[in-house]
């Protein structure tokens, strides 16, 4: 029982390792990075605690609120439009809509303290490759699996549709998150590369860049796209953070939280959280080459 429960955690482990872990030693974005890197432990308990309970947990609550959409919202009109197309129809427009919708979400979260508590979790990792892409607290987890679903279930997408686009967002996530920089050409613009999303972890105060994961598209489009043109900055948060995996579960449950600062007060007050850019903060437009 015990064996069933966990076989399948460490065959997911395996199976990423060998993906990413050779295009990480042959084709690094940061060279100097070890393999056996510091709080590598910490990842690997995100990533157990990740796949054995929370993705669980994230299946069920999405299973209800889909469940109770489709209980609410009537069957007929766009919703029933919708359910005739293709399978793959469906999920190019959950999809794109989802992406729209995330990226506000994630911009929020970068905004308002009661986000940035648990999102913060995410971003306190200081070296990244595709184990630390796991490091996520479960409620932000949960809530932007919501967020970044819910145009798909308010159409009507099927349950079986919308899991296949959570496993290709995991995926692309993961790879975005990894110790590799391989050139894409201009699918950096449609779906995205380590380059970007390395640049929104990093600690700098010019983090307030590229916010989608999968839609690159839109952070041109609302004037957030960034690429540096190489990769020599710092990564984490501003701020000491608990170096504990527990320890990171309960802290945005915890007392004051200086990670909240709001942006505008952020550039003189210490802070835990990427903050806005000052006016000197490079154009984005500028580096989208």
């Amino acid at each position: 029982m015990v064996l069933e429960w966990i076989a399948p955690t460490a065959a997911s482990f395996l199976l990423l390792a060998v993906v990413f872990g050779p295009l990480e030693r042959l084709f690094p974005a940061r060279p100097g990075q070890r393999v056996l890197r510091k709080e590598l432990v910490i990842d690997a308990c995100f990533f157990v605690g990740q796949y054995l309970a929370f993705s669980a947990i994230a299946a069920f609550v999405l299973g209800f609120v889909h469940r109770g959409v489709g209980a609410i919202l009537p069957a007929d009109g766009v919703r029933e439009a919708v359910r005739s197309l293709h399978p793959a129809i469906q999920g190019v427009i959950a999809l794109v809509l989802g992406d729209l919708v995330v990226y506000w979400f994630h911009r929020a979260c970068h905004r308002f303290e009661i986000l940035w508590r648990f999102h913060a979790v995410h971003h306190s990792v200081e070296e990244l490759d595709w184990l630390a892409a796991h490091r996520e607290h479960p409620l932000d987890g949960v809530v932007t699996q919501i967020a970044i679903n819910l145009p798909g279930i308010a159409l009507g997408v099927s349950f079986e549709a919308l899991g296949a686009l959570v496993v290709l967002r995991g995926m692309w996530a993961i790879f975005i998150h990894s110790n590799i920089s391989l050139p894409v050409g201009p699918l950096r613009y449609v779906l995205g590369e380590p380059a970007l999303h390395h640049w929104h972890h990093a600690r700098v105060r010019e983090t307030e860049h590229n916010f989608a994961n999968l839609a690159p598209y839109l952070d041109l489009l609302f004037g957030t796209y960034h690429r540096p043109e190489k990769e020599d900055y710092e990564l984490g948060l501003v701020d000491s953070w608990p170096r504990g995996y527990l320890a990171q579960l309960v802290r945005p449950f915890v007392g004051s939280f200086i990670a909240g600062t709001r942006p505008e007060t952020a550039a003189s007050t210490p802070s835990s959280r990427p903050v806005a850019p000052p006016a000197h903060a490079p154009n984005a437009h500028h580096h989208a080459a």
